[in-house]
């Protein structure tokens, strides 16, 4: 096997990118980019009926905005179906696989008798032995010869040692009657053929692997590690389904939620490191192991998410987020910032991002640094402006006229003001957040200042005061 990891993602193409899918997807990322392996993308498309271009698109542009990149070009397993086939036909050929001529109808026969007789319903083919000179000109499938005696032992890296008798394994159908292989052949082909060293996938595949290592003995090739992890559940315990809110990755990115804060969340979602649970993509990287991921189903938790997103979007680069904030608002459809908002936002970030924990909590505090005069004040914050309050602001102004416009000086000139009026400086800080804001909610009275400026602030002032 090769010494490199290699690591790949296999998504349906039948919707968007399920939470589960992507934490599946974070997971095998992290293992292989920790290790300077190869993360591989592959669409499993064989279901014709169900898999669609939009469903792949989807799934293509989640994985990207979670930021997870993989290498070499996207494999649809549905174009390797020729090799798929060459490799049940090599079966075939070594009598490893046998060709069975059994109807459908004559399986459900055998499958009642054995019900209403208390025996195991798993279908044992006459065909497996028969001299192929008895084979009838009619239609057939090929199933491959299972191990008849013994054991099978998944040795998983999640769940530990999983032993399978042998005489619960049938012998598995590769190709259909119409010639077209199953997807547990054609997951196996692919899964070797793309070097793939460790399957890390839903633990409702843990019985799919030992049916799947038929076919690797039968072919003589190294079985991958195995890693099933558990599935995701909602906060009540029950399988994450949609009474549970969000099920797809484009939703959570249309509600706000930094990709970096997203990545944070899904890794802890399921496996730990000690007791962090704020970390880097580096430290994500170097940490991330097979060990750590927990036996039992996670459970999601919005708060969590709230929460880790908060810390992210107050550790981020301030011109990282400016993008992160455009992709936000394209993706809910609401028009991008112009250049000159942007020079504004730069210069308030260092206030916008401590508090907020999405996007959209992000754009409320940046309300003053977005609106443009005259500024309407919400009805909670017009209350603030009566007309002792507005005298108090006209009386304020000029003070304003000769400041340094630091940050000391804006202090010192609002608490002698203040003072000189036996007033604590908090009765007029509501009135200043109404007429520069518009808003009850916003960063401190002096930030503002100093983003918009003493031209700017003076003109709201009056414009409030008037």
């Amino acid at each position: 096997m090769s010494s490199q990891v290699v690591t790949r993602f296999a998504p349906s193409p039948t919707g968007f990118l399920h939470i589960g899918g992507a934490r599946t997807a974070l997971f095998n990322w992290l293992y292989a980019r920790g290790r300077g392996g190869k993360f591989l993308l592959r669409i499993e498309d064989t279901d014709r009926e169900r898999s669609t271009p939009e469903a792949t698109a989807a799934i293509l542009q989640g994985l990207d905005w979670l930021g997870l990149d993989h290498d070499g070009e996207v494999i649809s397993q549905f174009e390797n179906a020729a090799r798929h086939v060459e490799v049940a036909q090599q079966l075939l050929a070594e009598g490893k696989a046998y060709k069975c001529f059994a109807t459908q109808d004559e399986i459900q026969a055998f499958r009642d008798a054995a019900r209403a007789e208390g025996k195991s319903t798993l279908y044992r083919s006459p065909w497996r032995d028969a001299d192929p000179a008895t084979h009838p000109n009619a239609p057939y499938v090929v199933r491959i010869k299972a191990p008849q005696g013994g054991e099978t032992v998944i040795r998983d890296q999640v769940q530990g040692d999983v032993t399978i008798r042998n005489d619960q394994l049938d012998d598995m159908v590769l190709l259909r009657s119409d010639g077209t292989p199953v997807y547990m052949l054609a997951v196996v082909v692919d899964d070797h053929d793309m070097g793939v060293t460790h399957v890390i996938r839903g633990d409702d595949h843990l019985n799919n692997a030992a049916r799947q290592m038929m076919i690797y003995d039968a072919m003589g090739w190294d079985v991958p590690v195995w890693a099933h992890i558990p599935l995701i559940h909602g906060p009540d315990g029950k399988k994450l389904s949609k009474r549970h809110g969000a099920l797809g990755v484009d939703e959570y990115q249309k509600m706000g939620y930094p990709a970096a804060g997203m990545r944070n969340y899904l890794a802890r979602l399921g496996w730990s490191h000690g007791d962090d649970e704020f970390f880097t993509d580096a430290q994500a990287k170097e940490w991330f192991d097979l060990g750590g991921i927990g036996k039992s189903p996670a459970r999601f938790d919005f708060k969590k998410l709230e929460n880790l997103s908060g810390q992210h979007i107050a550790a981020s680069d301030d011109a990282a987020l400016l993008h992160e904030l455009q992709a936000f608002l394209a993706a809910t459809d609401q028009p991008a910032l112009s250049d000159d908002k942007i020079v504004v936002l730069r210069k308030a970030m260092y206030c916008l991002k401590t508090g907020a924990k999405t996007f959209p909590q992000l754009i409320e505090k940046a309300e003053f640094a977005l609106a443009d005069r005259p500024i309407e004040p919400d009805a909670k914050a017009a209350k603030n402006l009566d007309d002792v309050s507005r005298s108090i602001l006209m009386e304020l102004t000029p003070h304003l006229q000769n400041a340094s416009w630091s940050r000391n000086d804006l202090e010192g000139i609002a608490n002698q003001f203040a003072e000189s009026r036996d007033m604590k400086f908090g009765k007029f800080a509501a009135p200043l957040r109404a007429a520069l804001a518009g808003r009850t909610a916003t960063p401190s009275v002096f930030d503002m200042m100093l983003v918009l400026g003493r031209e700017e602030t003076i003109a709201r002032l009056t414009d409030a005061a008037g």
